[in-house]
């Protein structure tokens, strides 16, 4: 089970990321472009992951204390679920769209 304040914090980035989105071009409504918040998102997701590995290999070398490798390590999980959230929905809109009559 995700905490609640874990999961606010992912959110919280997760719209941050959408914010610093480009302007989209042509008819489409105003908003980020969704391939550049889905690769904000997603190397927002390969730094956190980073930074949780690079704090386990500093506390396997004894350079870093056990609550900072804990605190990374949740991090990144809370990012990773959100992930997989937003990909959970992606398919589910795409199966409802799937499911339309044409």
């Amino acid at each position: 089970m995700v905490a609640p304040l874990a999961a606010l914090k992912a959110y919280t980035a997760a719209q941050k990321v959408m914010d610093t989105g480009a302007a989209p071009t042509g008819d489409v409504a105003s908003g980020p472009d969704f391939s550049k918040v889905l690769s904000n998102v997603i190397g927002g997701l390969e730094q956190t992951s980073k930074a949780a590995e690079g704090q386990m290999a500093a506390h396997a070398a004894g350079k870093a204390d056990l609550v900072d490798v804990v605190t990374s390590v949740a991090s990144a999980e809370t990012s990773l679920e959100t992930v997989m959230s937003i990909r959970d929905q992606v398919i589910s809109a795409y199966q409802e769209i799937l499911r339309m009559p044409i």
